[in-house]
């Protein structure tokens, strides 16, 4: 194969990986849309739709990493197939269910594990293990960015389908164009190939786990993922809905969400372009302070469309840009073999945090008619992730047996 075939093959790939978490970001962060037409047409509490995008975030968690080892195991083509098809199963029902338990099943259980099987880990697992590892955090900040970018075009899309169709149409437009991810995975890898018979023996996924689970360094980053998760599903889910109490045009609501994934998509790209060339540890530490501060401003500050628009927009840059940094110090503390299966653990961090977000937000609101308290326990996560990730040491680049 000539370079230019290779880098014409290396840019298919990830051109068709952009896309599908595009598409799966955009999806899945359209959902909270519907929580005001939702809980209007079928009479349930704010607290009782948060609770079923919470589960949904937590079963992400819990299943992914054992979406992860599939995919280790088999290959990432296959497992994503299945996600595809298992998200649109769970929107058509989110779209149909006759009462909040159908809907809390299809919306928290099928899709929660839909978007495990189909999600970005998998896919940057994917590309860490078909790229070479000069372009890992490059292609993760690539693929973080795409996604985002996914969430600037669908998201608007959704709320157009939702003003013009109704609930029940959109989100069934929705789960047909989930189905778009099947023919964009068949770029990725299938079954891992055999480690060669000359190789060390290589260490099992067991193993793999026992020494993360023993590692200070990996609750480190399981924590400041968890934060992370707080801040992201606290915001897609109740922030049109803050932005309602604050009496502020009904179109701020998409477009507030739409605007945090483009200008992720930049926050993302330099992200990717950083890890490359700067510490990852003072890069988290001063992601997750710069959100503690953003938030604590927007509090104080006066709710005009102006300040929303500059909130989304400067949130945007710190969106995902976790994430590049979060990869490759997993990828260098343990190594690649089995990097979804850990990258899936430490994003089951995120997903607790994820429920803790969006459901800890209804509660509040359900209470106190105001979501100022989640605010502040916001802020104060974020203070604390800038913290957790101050005794991480970053080791040397590790020779870790992997498949040929």
């Amino acid at each position: 194969m000539t370079s230019r075939t290779a880098a014409m093959s290396v840019t298919f790939i990830l051109t068709c990986a952009v896309l599908a978490a595009a598409l799966g970001m955009g999806l899945r962060q359209s959902f909270g849309l519907f929580l005001a037409p939702m809980t209007i047409a079928n009479g349930w509490t704010t607290s009782g739709f948060a609770f079923a995008i919470a589960v949904q975030v937590l079963v992400n968690g819990i299943t992914a990493p054992i979406a992860g080892q599939l995919a280790d195991r088999y290959g990432s083509r296959m497992v994503m197939i299945a996600g595809a098809c298992l998200f649109a199963v769970g929107t058509t029902g989110m779209a149909f269910a006759p009462d909040l338990p159908t809907f809390i099943l299809f919306a928290g259980f099928v899709n929660g594990t839909a978007v495990s099987l189909s999600g970005f880990p998998i896919i940057v697992a994917s590309l860490g293990r078909q790229l070479p590892p000069d372009m890992r955090a490059r292609a993760t900040g690539l693929g973080t960015a795409g996604s985002s970018f996914g969430q600037f075009m669908i998201v608007p899309l959704a709320g157009l389908a939702l003003a013009g169709f109704g609930w029940q149409a959109a989100l069934v437009a929705m789960a047909l164009l989930g189905l778009l991810v099947i023919p964009l995975s068949l770029v990725l890898t299938g079954r891992p190939p055999a480690p060669a018979a000359s190789a060390v023996p290589e260490q099992t996924a067991r193993e793999a786990l026992r020494d993360a689970l023993r590692s200070p360094m990996f609750w480190c980053l399981f924590w400041g993922f968890f934060v992370c998760g707080v801040h992201i599903s606290f915001l897609t889910v109740h922030l049109p809905g803050f932005i309602a109490t604050c009496h502020l045009p009904s179109y701020l609501g998409p477009a507030s969400i739409a605007l945090v994934g483009l200008f992720n998509a930049a926050g993302s790209l330099l992200a990717g372009e950083l890890t490359q060339r700067w510490r990852r540890r003072e890069l988290l530490m001063i992601i997750y302070a710069s959100r503690a501060v953003l938030m604590g401003a927007f509090l104080l500050g006066p709710k005009t469309p102006e300040t929303v628009l500059l909130f989304s927009a400067v949130m945007g840059v710190l969106w995902l840009s976790t994430v590049p940094p979060t990869v490759a110090l997993c990828a260098r503390l343990f190594g690649t073999r089995w990097l979804a299966t850990i990258f899936g653990l430490v994003f089951l961090g995120h997903q607790i945090g994820g429920f803790s977000g969006a459901w800890l937000g209804g509660v509040i609101f359900d209470r106190t008619g105001s979501y100022d308290a989640m605010w502040l326990i916001s802020i104060a996560a974020g203070i604390f992730a800038a913290l957790v990730h101050w005794p991480l040491r970053e080791p040397p680049p590790r020779v870790v047996p992997a498949a040929a």
